[in-house]
């Protein structure tokens, strides 16, 4: 959730997008589209983007998991990393927002390669864990309502396979974790979830400074 990277300047933020961003035409005008609506800053960096799509292909992914699609930013990106046989079960509560989603999915070429499910986040894992699916993710990426992230993390845990990855999104939250006199719920939420997979024995971790901090978490 963030349309640029937060901790950098412009200046540098537009110089590292000029000479390393390839972004799609139609990505490009996705985010366009997304910039007009009133919650536009849930939309992923297109630098950050594109470094998801990199995560895929490094760790070679073939079945991931998304809990918070919004207008289909992120998920364009991991669907269009992922082999032809490759797949993406995403969710999200909003039928308005992942109508925009599914119309670039189709323009990306990457429709076929998305389940998505629409409903509460938690319903949706737990469903996927009631199937027998445990185990069976290579990545999962949770950019979704802030008071359930720990919720999602655990069972991202369970869904991903040993050797797989989680990114949590937002874990920079705008500085705010860093600000004591800022403690409204969902800053107190990223700062548990930090705290916990700081400490997490399971998990071998690194918090990236792109968009608004992106946690990576491999299962051990």
């Amino acid at each position: 959730m963030s349309r640029t990277t937060n901790a950098l300047p412009d200046s540098i933020n537009q110089y590292l997008c000029s000479v390393s961003l390839r972004e799609p035409e139609f990505l490009a005008e996705l985010r366009e589209v997304t910039r007009t609506l009133p919650r536009a800053t849930m939309q992923v960096s297109p630098e950050e983007g594109q470094f998801l799509s990199l995560l895929i292909k490094l760790t070679g992914a073939r079945k991931c998991l998304e809990v918070g699609v919004f207008t289909g930013y992120s998920s364009t990106c991991i669907a269009l990393a992922l082999p032809p046989d490759g797949r993406l079960i995403a969710s999200d509560v909003s039928v308005e927002w992942t109508n925009i989603a599914r119309k670039y999915w189709e323009k990306a070429g990457v429709a076929d390669k998305i389940d998505l499910r629409l409903g509460p986040g938690i319903d949706i894992l737990d469903a996927l864990l009631a199937d027998g699916q445990a185990g069976t993710f290579d990545f999962a990426f949770i950019d979704a309502d802030k008071s359930n992230y720990l919720n999602y993390y655990e069972r991202a845990m369970k869904l991903v396979r040993s050797g797989g990855l989680i990114g949590i999104d937002n874990t920079l939250w705008y500085g705010k974790p860093c600000d004591p006199t800022v403690t409204d719920a969902d800053t107190e939420a990223i700062r548990e979830v930090n705290r916990r997979v700081h400490a997490d024995t399971r998990v071998t971790i690194s918090m990236v400074p792109i968009g608004d901090g992106l946690t990576l978490a491999m299962k051990l």
